[in-house]
């Protein structure tokens, strides 16, 4: 229903592009700034300071509207309903791209593919993100900038020390082969549902467990029903933020540049703030009380490396040998292999 609405509202809003220039001037340009987690995570708050560094270099010529949480679209719709045109603008993980075609997005999703933060900022803000970038504009899509949430923890309702204790577990994943080959990897059975269906299916028992950044994890209560947390640190999350290209495209020029600048600044922020959040969502989970952390020691950090390693050699042919060799000549640069 709700994209059947999108549709609608983009033939609607075809329709109103025939309007003279001069009687749409008088009002400000609209963009709908849709995401899927809570206004107090990196990537909300990160939202906010682009619509208020964006309304403030307009003068106002454009106003954002933001919608968190799901709010406006889930998980499985908001891609299609910004190519509709339905809404502007999106931060979707990195992990939405490869169902939309993009299969070199997926390596991202690659457990301990980033040796360290150096290494990952290396890549996303440069020629290596810029050229993935660059692979949206086919789909209608213009990617405008990579924004950081930290990496993702094991949780559940056991104990979960080493790989092997994933074994048998129904885990939350997002929609990627990448993952889905890391869970059954582990042993662990992969349960692809929308981020905003994770809480319940914990709730309820219909999963036992799932893997995120404290922030996300915290946010969403999500340690309320998780009685474990293992930072694991195994998997990226981070969002591309994305505008539907034909509207992009359409904006006048001195506009485009000022909102390329305010996501620029809204881009540093959001990448300076990832780990302060994760780090105080973490310190917030262990006051709770609620979840049990642990701390994985270098030996067992190293049986989770070298269990997860065969997943690399499995997704390699899909995602491209080139790019896993750019990304590792990255990480030869700060000492990392």
């Amino acid at each position: 229903m709700k994209i059947k609405n999108a549709l609608l509202c983009f033939i609607a809003t075809c329709a109103v592009t025939t309007v003279p220039l001069q009687v749409r001037a008088q009002s400000p340009i609209v963009i709908k700034f849709s995401h899927v987690v809570a206004s107090d995570t990196p990537k909300g708050e990160a939202a906010q300071r682009f619509k208020e560094l964006a309304e403030k270099a307009t003068q106002g010529r454009v106003k954002i509207e933001l919608y968190p949480n799901s709010s406006l679209y889930k998980d499985k719709e908001e891609l299609e309903a910004l190519q509709l045109g339905a809404v502007q603008m999106l931060a979707p993980s990195l992990a939405k791209f490869g169902p939309l075609g993009i299969k070199e997005f997926e390596v991202f999703d690659v457990p301990y593919i980033f040796p360290s933060k150096e290494v990952l900022y290396s890549v996303t803000q440069g020629p290596i993100g810029r050229d993935l970038l660059k692979k949206l504009e086919p789909k209608g899509i213009i990617g405008l900038a990579f924004w950081d949430n930290g990496f993702k923890d094991m949780s559940a309702n056991k104990p979960i020390h080493l790989p092997s204790d994933m074994k048998g577990l129904k885990v939350r994943i997002q929609s990627s082969k990448v993952l889905d080959t890391q869970m059954r990897t582990l042993g662990a059975i992969p349960q692809v549902l929308a981020f905003s269906e994770a809480y319940p299916a914990l709730h309820s028992g219909f999963v036992d467990g799932t893997e995120n950044p404290p922030s996300n994890l915290y946010t969403q209560k999500m340690h309320e029903v998780q009685k474990h947390l293992t930072l694991t640190g195994h998997g990226y999350l981070g969002y591309a933020v994305i505008v539907n290209k034909k509207f992009w495209d359409g904006l006048p020029g001195d506009v485009r540049g000022q909102l390329t600048q305010a996501m620029a600044e809204a881009t540093i922020y959001a990448n300076t703030i990832a780990q302060q959040e994760n780090d105080k969502a973490l310190a917030a989970i262990k006051k709770s009380g609620k979840t049990k952390i642990y701390v994985l020691n270098e030996q067992e950090k190293n049986i989770w490396r070298k269990a997860l390693l065969p997943v690399q050699k499995e997704v390699e042919p899909r995602i491209g040998k080139d790019l896993f060799a750019s990304i590792n000549k990255e990480a030869a640069k700060f000492g990392n292999q």
